[in-house]
């Protein structure tokens, strides 16, 4: 299927990629940014097609693939990158190859969620990438890091320059990259305009509540997140005044 990704300018030497056919639980954001001297992608999606297939273009400059964190929907296609950059809170979990299925039960079960009797797709896909795919035989290629991020690296692409922020919460591994010149922030799923997910089995509500504050004081123009559209400053500091408002009795 040569459709099974869709590329969306976002200005600024920016592309954002994303799976249509994905269910929205893990309909994540690929974001390509180019540099002078080399390319950064973010994240890599479910890995249900492969991206050097489907979008060689992507690695003609041999990019950095950072992970933002390490849940099946924004590693899939780890294992395509020659270079892979993460905080080592996730090098464990991406060696061993990161608990994954496209059936919404099954991934629950997997993810040890607690779907609260709420119905959830039996299958993450609404169409197949190719006539004969089994879903069933879908997982996640283990992989290893050949860099570690720690909060206040620097990243550098020639002519952009990104700072690694630390944000767990939702995850322990979580990290955001800041470009400081742009004031663009790639957040992950430390932050997206919708209900932030803190009740996974490895999230910290007030690590979370932390990296709200941080967010809230930061100079950030625009926010290119790991599920949704982008959006500016002022609702990142909307979405972490929320979020501090409805954890506070969890400090």
């Amino acid at each position: 299927m040569g459709d099974w990704y869709e590329r969306h300018e976002a200005g600024e030497g920016v592309v954002r990629i994303s799976e249509p056919h994905t269910d929205p639980l893990v309909r994540a954001n690929l974001w390509w940014l180019r540099g002078s001297d080399r390319d950064l992608v973010v994240d890599a999606g479910l890995g249900v097609v492969t991206l050097r297939q489907e979008l060689p273009e992507l690695f003609a400059r041999d990019p950095l693939a950072v992970l933002t964190h390490a849940h099946l929907d924004h590693v899939g296609g780890a294992h395509e990158f020659r270079e892979r950059a993460a905080h080592p809170a996730a090098a464990r979990s991406l060696a061993e190859g990161v608990p994954a299925s496209l059936f919404g039960a099954e991934l629950c079960e997997k993810l040890r969620i607690d779907d609260a009797g709420e119905p959830v797709p039996e299958l993450l896909l609404d169409a197949l990438p190719h006539p004969g795919y089994d879903p069933r035989g879908y997982r996640i290629e283990p992989v290893r890091l050949t860099r570690e991020l720690r909060a206040d690296d620097r990243v550098e692409l020639g002519g952009r320059t990104l700072t690694v922020l630390h944000l767990p919460g939702h995850t322990a591994d979580s990290i955001g990259l800041l470009e400081e010149r742009t004031g663009v922030l790639y957040s992950g799923d430390a932050v997206y305009d919708g209900y932030l997910i803190d009740d996974l089995p490895d999230s910290d509500v007030p690590a979370y509540r932390r990296s709200m504050e941080l967010l809230a004081e930061l100079d950030v123009a625009l926010v290119h997140p790991g599920h949704g559209r982008s959006f500016d400053g002022t609702r990142l500091r909307e979405l972490a005044a929320g979020y501090l408002r409805r954890t506070s009795g969890d400090r």
